[in-house]
This record gives structure tokens, sequence and C-alpha cells, in this order.
């Protein structure tokens, strides 16, 4: 920067610090920011749709709520009211209405809540400044907390603060109070709300998760596999439209595609039942994890529109794979590899007996080519994905709060791996006419994706950029998938499990050593000694022994199956993990259990596991943010400077003039 451009950005900085006086003051604000705690970090990833266990896990900080309720009262309450006050903080909504039924005097114990409320919700907020904290109460009650929450003992005002939590109460504003009090804990718990990856598919609710996140601050997402699949949908690419659709109809969540998107099915599902009439689609009948409440959709329907869409993604990927040999994606290509004569379809040099050779829209001799009915189907949809005003805010809110790697406060985060050799190099991949490796490479895809985004319009091109979206999706190179291959035919059409098998590549043997997670490290710029990497993308299973800490603890896995369809195989419901100001913990979750017909939930605490002990607290001034403020005291000591030169003019709004020292 010239020191014309140092001026006029100082210029700029003046508008919002007009004097010395006011440059003096926000030094001293920023110095004293430095000195406080680093504020909590939350890392969770694999939500898969499980909105409820999701919230839960957040709004109790994993374990860090409950913690902080013993800190406070553990020598005054019993554990069964340190669980009720947890209970309450975790769903205010249901426990008052619990309590509603259950208190003889529902006032005296609305009251009781509010106070220990207010004790919890100051604990949990000591690490921000006063002013902080105020920004971040509520509109309307937030003048109320601020008071309760800063209250002396001076004897003198005990009746105010009594009459306070009385006149709550009176005027019928208890349930309000006490769930905006709940909100306010869980926001002051968590500062940061990492998500390691794959918001999308398998669970029913994705859509609601992401309204979630958008309702929160301090928000970042790594990009998962399933989320970039729904990115490259949202820009109407028709194989990742496809794959999407198809699992999210194999998991029987119509109430998400239709009602919570607007996704119109409606000619999916006449035509797969006139092609289909007589066939039972046996092999494509539907994962039901949760039933729908809106749009219960017959399971015989709900084969048929698997089946017609599944036809559908293999027709469109064989049309994408001609289109990029550069993806070397033509293994992939398998409808023309059925011998409709013999029922067999030849894979990888072996030929297979076919489960169903009911195929009525393939025609052996273009089988890539879509039908006029497909041509329908695959129409309609793309309009209602590019139409639905939801489904484009949130992933437009992915694209603005993600990306496919974050470092952060000398940490990595990121979903799936980093391609590697047997021998524990970096793998070099082409693409784009250039080699890459690790981070380049992940820097490379990322620009690819966001390119496809912010630089085309749909109709005008990004439909075929976002096919990068679809390669991140499935291929073998793709830091998001990990796989060889992804045998989504096979499983469908094939008895022979063998042929099922996708193996991962080299990365995650090579994590379980410690000299491979410190390259990795480097890479990224980060200290080996000190630095983590948080991955997510494959689950833990915790019933078979498997250890989700790697490298002698420089990476953590954390998806141990939040999504119940993993649960079988995890034998818990996943890890997430938090890093406060003085130790990084994992914790460990049972599955999270919905509320009981009686209004009552049981709510898990989780196994907390200490990672590491900090040697010393951690302030601000040692993180990230820290760089930054200390950034923002060096603009502000030069404009002090200049200030003080006479070279820009000091301005004192009272007297409403400038003047020059």
């Amino acid at each position: 920067m010239t020191a014309n451009d140092n001026i006029k950005f100082l210029k700029q900085l003046a508008k919002s610090f007009p004097n010395h006086r006011a440059v003096k003051t926000e030094i001293i604000n920023l110095r004293a920011i430095l000195a406080l705690p680093k504020g909590t970090e939350f890392f969770l990833s694999d939500i898969h749709g499980e909105y409820d266990a999701f919230r839960y896990f957040v709004r109790s900080g994993s374990g860090l709520i409950r913690m902080r309720i013993e800190q406070a009262f553990g020598t005054l309450l019993g554990e069964d009211e340190c669980d009720a006050l947890a209970a309450l903080i975790y769903n205010p909504e249901a426990e008052i209405a619990r309590r509603r039924q259950s208190e003889a005097d529902f006032d005296a114990w609305a009251i009781t809540a509010i106070f220990r409320l207010i004790v919890i919700c100051r604990k949990c907020s000591d690490k921000y400044t006063r002013s902080k904290v105020r920004r971040m109460l509520p509109d309307n009650s937030g003048y109320i907390m601020d008071e309760l929450m800063f209250a002396d003992d001076a004897e003198e005002r005990i009746e105010y603060y009594r009459e306070i939590a009385n006149s709550i109460v009176s005027y019928s504003g208890t349930e309000t109070f006490i769930c905006e009090l709940c909100d306010v804990i869980c926001d002051f718990a968590v500062d940061r709300l990492h998500i390691i990856g794959d918001i999308y598919d398998r669970g029913p609710k994705p859509h609601e998760v992401m309204d979630f996140l958008m309702a929160r601050r301090n928000v970042d997402i790594q990009w998962g596999n399933h989320d970039i699949l729904w990115m490259g949908a949202a820009c109407g690419n028709r194989a990742c439209i496809t794959n999407a659709l198809r699992i999210n109809i194999r998991y029987n969540n119509f109430d998400m595609l239709e009602y919570g998107y607007g996704i119109n099915l409606r000619p999916l599902a006449t035509i797969a039942e006139k092609i289909y009439a007589d066939d039972p689609c046996t092999y494509f009948m539907p994962n039901t994890l949760d039933k729908n409440r809106y749009d219960p959709i017959p399971e015989e329907l709900a084969a048929k529109m698997h089946k017609m869409m599944a036809v559908i993604q293999f027709k469109v990927e064989g049309q994408e794979i001609d289109a990029h040999p550069e993806y070397n994606l033509d293994d992939r290509k398998l409808l023309h590899a059925i011998d409709f004569e013999n029922g067999t379809v030849q894979v990888e040099g072996k030929v297979y007996p076919m489960r169903d050779m009911n195929l009525p829209t393939v025609d052996p001799a273009d089988p890539y080519r879509l039908t006029d009915e497909e041509e329908e189907i695959m129409r309609s949809l793309e309009a209602s994905i590019l139409s639905s005003g939801k489904l484009q805010s949130h992933l437009e809110f992915l694209y603005s709060h993600g990306s496919l790697y974050k470092v952060c406060n000398g940490n990595v985060f990121y979903h799936g791996c980093i391609p590697m050799t047997e021998e524990g190099e970096m793998e070099e991949i082409h693409f784009e006419g250039k080699w890459y490796k690790g981070v380049a490479y992940m820097d490379a895809l990322e620009r690819k994706v966001r390119s496809a985004y912010y630089d085309y319009r749909v109709g005008e091109g990004r439909e075929e950029q976002a096919s990068i979206m679809w390669f991140l999706w499935l291929a073998k190179e793709s830091p998001l998938f990990g796989k060889d291959k992804m045998t989504t035919f096979e499983r469908l059409f094939i008895d022979d499990k063998a042929s099922h098998k996708e193996n991962k590549i080299p990365y995650y043997k090579l994590i379980e050593r410690e000299d491979i997670c410190e390259t990795i490290l480097k890479d990224f710029g980060l200290n080996p000694d000190t630095g983590k990497i948080l991955n997510g993308h494959v689950p833990v299973k915790y019933k078979d022994g498997e250890n989700p800490v790697k490298g002698n603890g420089k990476l953590l896995v954390i998806d141990g199956g939040i999504s119940k369809a993993y649960q079988k195989t995890t034998g818990i419901a996943g890890y997430t993990a938090i890093s406060t100001s003085k130790h990084f913990y994992l914790a460990e979750h049972s599955p999270y259990e919905p509320i009981q017909p009686d209004g009552t939930q049981v709510f898990h605490n989780p196994i907390m596991h200490m990672v590491e002990e900090f040697p010393q607290r951690i302030r601000v001034r040692e993180s990230d943010q820290g760089d930054e403020l200390k950034a923002q005291v060096e603009d502000l000591a030069c404009l002090r400077e200049e200030y003080r030169k006479g070279t820009i003019e000091e301005f004192y709004p009272a007297k409403g003039k400038y003047y020059s020292k």
C-alpha cells in the first residue's frame, strides 16, 4: 500500500473515530478484549437431516451447559434438579408445557426457574464484554435480562429484582421470557459453530437444520459430499438433481421435498405408477426411518418412484460422463453393459445376473437417451428446484458461509479426505490443465465451485459448469468422496454383495500415523506440534472398537452416527468436539430420544473425553480473532499519529467543528 493509499484508508477510518479521544477509547476497548479467554468452539458433522438430534446437541453444547450447571449449583441442587434445569434449557417449550401439568404452583416454579437460569446465563457469558452481552440479548426482554444478570447484592435492590420476576409471571410473560432466556444461554455457551459437512440427505429435516443455522451468529460450514450434491442441484445440474431426489425418495423424505422445498413430484409419481403398474419394484422399497406427516405416500408408489428416478439418474450420468471424459468415470456407465437377452450385466470385466430386468424405458440400442416422459419429469423437477425460494436461499447460505476446508485458530477442518498414495505422499491430480496436490488441489476445486455459482446464470452455462459438483460427489479423485467408486447401480440391480464393495482410498489408513497427520497440517500452513485436523464423513464404528482419535491426537474423526441410518453400524449417536479456552473435548453421544406421549423427554448426558488440556488458558490475543483485533489496534495507532501530526483533521461532534492540534 502506498503512502497515499494509506492516508485514504485512514481518512475512511476517521469517519468512525473522528478524534484522538475516540481512537484512544477504542484502543483501550480492543486491548481489553484481547485479554479475555478465547470463546468456545463447537464442532459437529454429518447431520444428515436429523434436525431434532442436531438441535439438542447444539443447545446442550454437547454437555457444556450441564457442566456449567454443575459448577453453579453442584453443592446446592441434587443430580435430578440439575438434570431438570438442563432439560429446561435444551427444550424449554416442552418442559414448560410439562410443568404446567405437573406443578401444583406453576408460578412459584417459574420464578425459581428464572432466577436459576439467570445464574447460568451469567456464568455462560463470562467470556464476553458487557457490551457484547447486551448486543446478544433479545430486543424486547433484553433490558430485563440485563438488569437481572448484572444484579448486585445490595439489600435495597433485592425487592426490585424480585418484583421483576413476579411481574413477568403476573403479566403472562412466563413462557416467552423463559424460552428467550434459554436461547440466550445456548448462544452464550457456544461462541462459534463449525459444521464439518453433510447437512443433507437420509434424515427428514435438513431444511429445518438450515433455518436453524441461518438464524445463528458465527457459523461456518465445510461442504460435505451430500451438501455439494444439493448445491449442484440448486444450479440446475441434472446429474446432481437425480441423485439428490433419488436418495430422498429412497429414505421416504416426501415432507421435506414437497412441503419443505415445494418440489413438485406429481409428474414423477404419475408416470412411475403408469410405467411400473404391474412391477412390485421389490428392490426399491423405501428405507423408512421417519413417517411423513403431510405427504404419506404409499410404500408401493414410493418404490415405483424410486426405480423411475434411479433409471433416469443412470441415463443422465451416462450423458455427463460422455460430456466430461476428463473425469475418468467411464466404468460407471453400466446401462449399455446389460445383456437384455441373458439378463446379465458386465461390471469391471465380470458378468453378474441382474435381479431385476424390467426396464421398459431403456432402449438397448440407445440406453442413455431419455424418453419423452422422462424428459417431462426432468423439466418439471428442474423448474421446481430452480423456483424454490427456500431451497435457493439455503444453498446461497451454503456458498456464502461454506468452503471445502477452513483453517481457524491453528486447526484445520474438512469433511472428507486428502487424496494420497499408498506410500503416504499427497497424490498429484491433473485438473483443468494443471497438476495439483494437497491444499492447492482443494483451492483449485473451490475456485471452480464458486465460479459455477457466481460467474454463470441459469440457462447461460451454470448447469454445465455445476458438473464439478457432481464430480465432487462421486469421483475417486474427489476430496469429498474418498472411495474408488460409487456402486449405486450394483446395490440396486445385483445380488452379489461383492459387487457392492466401495474401497476407501489410502488416506483412511494413513491417518493412523502421526507423521502423515503432521504432513497434512504443514501443507495447510499450520504448526504440527499444536494443530489438529477435524474430519467427518466416515462413521466411527464404536461397537467394533474403532477410535475417533487418530495420529496420536493430531486428527479427530467426529462422524459417529447422529443419523439414525448409521446407528446400527456405529453403536452410538455420534461424536462432537468442543474447544474451550482450557480444554479440547470429544463428546460421545447416545441416541437421541424424542418427546414421549406424556410430555417427558429423556436427555442422555454425553461422555466427555478430554483430548487435551492446554498448558495455560488461551486468550483472545492468541486466536485468529486476536490477530484481527491487533491489526485494528495498529490501524488506530496510525490514525492517532496522523491526528497528532495534523495530517488528518479531528472532528468533535459535540462542538460541531473540525480542528487540528
